[in-house]
């Protein structure tokens, strides 16, 4: 069908089409990479995956980790070496672990003979006889965990043969925690560049355009590592490696998806417009306002992350926020000048050609909105049937995920605990810290030591007006029984008046994260949907679409949650959720999967005024369906990524998000929201004028006819 398109030979309007004007962009933009670049090397350099960073300073961990710091020594970290030989230890196994614990000590002089006391000496022999133990506190002024673990096992390596050992304890996980994420932004930043490239070489099926988003899209990512940086310097952010991961996901996929939206718009104009600056301010025209709502509304929900109390949490807010803006400045003034200095030959073989009259051949997306609109109560009823088999998912194993199981592969550090448990049940779980006045001490090491659930209880060192005592559960790490004994613990310690005792250590601190973001989530999850429904409503102009929107938006999460819970329950064999999960694949589904809806809605509000509510929502179905539906996948793609690392955390995250946009892109916004549309009719744009019926066209919100559907196919 031929369609008139009332092609432009004019001359370009005024300064923002001259000739020098994408030049000058350009140039701004190689000065200001010459700065950005060297510093987006230094993210790394000033990220933290310590858990006294990442807690606020009023949890009582972070307190006796601070009071740990400024003591002689500094903290300390806690390695346990565990020897074990299936047919007893003998007598030479014996001597061998004094002597590593000896020459071990002497390398790393503890602050206190913690264990050489009443309890016996350093070295300690299950009932069985089959292992021994000692723990080793060394403190942090030798190094971090992951430089310490390695030199430890190697200076064990001289024993017995058959005699076996792990070196386990709190410092030991966390050293090989911090091993993982070794490289990781590298790793990262590749594996997404290589998907994207694939990505984008499939969907424009040409030999150079692909480059050129890709290259724009590096520029952005550079230039919001450095501002992150910049950021971490001036205001005292925290990054830990998790964060600094998703960012390199979360620019490149939302540039790729700015990309994709220009380029069509581009294309489209090419055909109407023979001058390709003139084509580009139309085609800006057209896709900014739909890109800046889109990426107004992702930084208002992640600003909002800034009320939360878990530093890691609220740093993610900023983080994300200046990689998002990045995206979006790069996109809408680097790209642009460079598609125009390069013409229409970027296009190539399939360049656009200018022309009187443009052929549209009826398409899938047009297809897919003509069945719609005949089966409109099928296709909601239907969308609404599979999002809420999904969500059953949610009855499957939502319980919180133990740090030992974070590992697919585990690591000597996991593996030794188990080893520990089996030998020595009465030192199952990670130690205690508790700090409490010198005069105190006695009196709250009895109380401690009568507390269900506490396995050893052994004073340490008296400095700076603080006495510690080492305990230790007899629970499993990160267990709910482990739990409830250092809740048990600190009740008794906080209710000896004068002594001001604190408790904290490994498991405190993981119990007091948790309890962090729980409380996080009930702050944020509603402030974000009250902040995005804001914007969707000033976008829109409306009350009655933003209303549904947001409705679609959170039955698809829970679809996606519960889906994906299955997966990891039932296939992966995952052991449970990690506590960041649920905010961060709510925070990035429903600001993203919003995002898809602002564009197909700000299209159809735009058709609407020509064609009615609901031939202005099938033609925008039919003209976007195909470049929102590749965003989606290149999106989905990008945060897929995090699945190839080897840390059940950063999988669970990356399937969620990925499942979740497709199933946001593919059924929410291809099939769910045009059926509501479609029922709801004008009143969908209620308040504004457009839900009156003097403002809808005389072919307005009636159904359909078969000459109609075609037309709009076309």
């Amino acid at each position: 069908m031929a369609v008139n398109a009332a092609p432009s030979r004019e001359a370009p309007p005024g300064r923002l089409a001259g000739r020098w004007v994408p030049w000058l962009v350009i140039g701004l933009w190689v000065a200001l990479a010459a700065v950005m670049v060297p510093l987006s090397g230094k993210l790394s350099s000033v990220t933290t995956d310590r858990a006294v960073d990442t807690l606020p300073a009023s949890a009582e961990s972070t307190k006796v980790a601070v009071l740990e710091d400024s003591l002689p020594g500094g903290e300390d970290n806690t390695f346990v070496f565990v020897y074990h030989r299936a047919g007893g230890m003998t007598d030479a196994d014996r001597a061998t672990v004094e002597r590593h614990y000896d020459t071990l000590a002497e390398r790393y002089p503890p602050k206190a003979a913690a264990g050489e006391d009443d309890d016996g000496p350093p070295t300690r022999l299950s009932t069985d006889g089959k292992a021994m133990m000692f723990t080793l506190d060394v403190s942090t002024t030798y190094g971090e965990p992951e430089t310490i673990v390695g030199p430890l096992r190697d200076a064990a390596k001289d024993r017995p043969t058959g005699l076996e050992l792990e070196v386990t304890g709190p410092a030991a996980v966390d050293g090989d925690l911090d091993a993982v994420f070794d490289g990781i932004d590298l790793q990262v930043f590749l594996t997404t560049v290589v998907v994207v490239t694939v990505l984008l070489i499939l969907t424009y099926r040409s030999p150079v355009l692909w480059f050129i988003p890709l290259v724009v899209v590096g520029v952005a990512a550079l230039t919001a590592m450095a501002t992150v940086y910049l950021l971490v310097k001036g205001f005292g952010i925290v990054v830990n490696d998790q964060n600094s991961a998703l960012l390199t996901i979360l620019v490149f996929g939302v540039g790729t998806d700015y990309a994709l939206l220009l380029i069509a718009r581009y294309r489209e104009t090419l055909h109407h417009h023979e001058n390709v600056r003139v084509a580009m301010v139309h085609a800006l025209r057209g896709a900014a306002p739909a890109i800046v709502a889109s990426a107004a509304t992702v930084v208002a929900g992640l600003l909002c992350l800034l009320v939360a109390d878990l530093n890691s949490t609220s740093g993610l807010g900023p983080i994300g926020a200046a990689g998002i803006l990045c995206a979006l400045v790069a996109m809408l003034t680097l790209f642009p000048a460079v598609l125009v200095v390069l013409g229409r030959r970027i296009f190539w073989p399939g360049i656009p050609r200018f022309s009187t009259a443009v052929e549209e051949k009826p398409g899938l997306w047009g297809r897919l909105g003509a069945t719609i609109s005949r089966s409109r109560w099928v296709a909601t009823l239907g969308s609404f049937g599979v999002l809420g088999v999904l969500a059953i998912g949610l009855a499957g194993n939502t319980g919180a995920l133990r740090e030992q199981d974070q590992f697919l592969s585990a690591p000597e550090s996991v593996t030794g605990f188990t080893v520990l448990r089996q030998h020595f049940p009465e030192l199952g779980g990670q130690p205690m810290t508790i700090f409490t006045r010198p005069a105190y001490q006695e009196r709250v090491l009895d109380i401690v030591k009568g507390t269900p659930g506490v396995a050893v209880a052994i004073p340490g060192q008296t400095s700076g007006g603080w006495a510690d005592i080492s305990v230790f559960p007899t629970d499993a790490p990160d267990t709910v029984a482990e739990y409830d004994t250092i809740k048990r613990v600190r009740t008794a310690v906080h209710a000896v008046s004068g002594a001001e005792a604190i408790v904290g250590g490994p498991s405190a601190e993981n119990l007091d994260t948790e309890v962090t973001t729980s409380r996080d989530e009930k702050l944020v999850i509603p402030l974000v949907l009250a902040v995005v429904l804001i914007v969707l409503g000033l976008l829109l102009r409306a009350i009655v679409a933003p209303l549904v929107l947001m409705a679609t938006v959170i039955v698809s999460f829970a679809a996606a949650f519960g889906g994906s819970v299955f997966i990891f329950d039932t296939v992966l064999g995952f052991k449970g959720i990690d506590y960041s999960v649920p905010l961060l694949a709510f925070m990035f589904l429903v600001a993203l999967g919003v995002d898809y809806n602002i564009f197909l809605a700000s299209r159809a509000r735009e058709e609407t005024v020509r064609l009615g509510t609901g031939q202005g929502m099938l033609k925008a179905l039919s003209a976007t369906g195909g470049v929102i539906t590749s965003a989606g996948l290149v999106l989905a793609a990008t945060f897929a990524v995090l699945t190839t690392l080897p840390l059940v955390m950063l999988i669970e995250v990356g399937f969620l998000v990925a499942f979740g946009v497709l199933l946001d892109a593919l059924l929410v916004r291809s099939v769910l929201v045009p059926a509501l549309t479609l029922l709801i009719g004008r009143r969908i744009w209620w308040p504004s004028r457009l839900s009156r019926p003097t403002a809808e066209p005389p072919d307005g919100p009636q159904p359909l006819a078969d000459d109609e559907e075609l037309a709009l196919q076309r």
